[in-house]
């Protein structure tokens, strides 16, 4: 039991280092990582059912976005004008997210999105390679952007953080840089303070539906919060090019592995 706590510590570390870096908040490690390892036939088989592993994947995701926000905050890198109104529209699609996954087998949806991550992935890397991106961690109060577009893709990121405790920052930072025009810094921040209030919500809602295995839940998250401390130091340090690049390797392995679970329960 020692060693996986301190296994299940160091799981966290690297998990909140990376997650806060990108601003996706970690679920992308953990996911995978549970259904290797820690599903039935793992070498730690804590969970029985996908909704456990979304349920504790999610308690993780909470844990670093909120240490991870706190850091950007004191960084004055949220920009609180987009943050709050796409929080609040997170919120209906993380509960909505967390009732239906007890009934979804989701081997289409799986295969739909992870062709989906591997496309923005591309474009992403294309993108970081091709063209300049600003490196600003600030932007003014008349930063204009388009707000209705911008509260309709969080409410799919709220839903989709949900069902796959990922954390919707895979999705919400390259809308927010490629769609609405943040900043590369200002948007993994601002998305942090979004994925703190959706995984919030979604982490009760999991609780309610006794989805979460508290013994990992609780060890990773404590090094998930203290990773996400480290992370958001190395991001002021951090060129724009390189949060791109190594988003979009993030994505890539998260399509890739949809599309493997995808195909393979056909």
């Amino acid at each position: 039991m020692v060693l996986e706590i301190i296994l299940f510590l160091v799981l966290g570390i690297g998990v909140g280092t990376f997650g806060t870096l990108v601003g996706i908040g970690g679920g992308l490690i953990c996911v995978p990582i549970f259904i290797l390892c820690m599903s039935e036939g793992g070498i730690y088989p804590y969970f029985q059912t996908a909704a456990q592993i979304t349920g504790t994947s999610l308690v993780v995701v909470m844990a670093n976005a909120l240490s991870g926000t706190a850091a950007y905050i004191k960084q004055k890198r949220v920009f609180f004008k987009a943050a709050v109104p796409f929080a609040l529209a997170t919120l209906p699609g993380a509960i909505i997210g967390s009732k239906i996954v007890d009934g979804f087998s989701g081997t289409e949806l799986d295969l739909y999105f992870g062709l989906f991550l591997l496309l923005m992935a591309s474009l992403m890397g294309w993108n970081a390679t091709h063209k300049r991106h600003s490196d600003i961690s600030e932007i003014g109060p008349d930063f204009k952007f388009p707000m209705g577009l911008g509260i309709a893709v969080s409410f799919v990121v709220g839903f989709i953080s949900s069902i796959f405790g990922i954390g919707g920052g895979v999705i919400h930072v390259p809308l927010m840089i490629y769609v609405l025009g943040f900043p590369v810094h200002v948007a993994t921040a601002t998305s942090h303070f979004v994925l703190a209030c959706s995984s919030v919500f979604g982490v009760i809602s999991h609780f309610l539906l006794d989805h979460i295995v508290w013994i990992p839940a609780i060890c990773i998250s404590i090094g998930a919060a203290i990773g996400a401390q480290i992370g958001a130091k190395i991001s002021q340090k951090t060129k724009s090019k390189v949060i791109l690049l190594l988003l979009s390797c993030a994505m890539f392995a998260l399509g890739l592995r949809l599309i493997f679970l995808g195909s393979t329960t056909h």
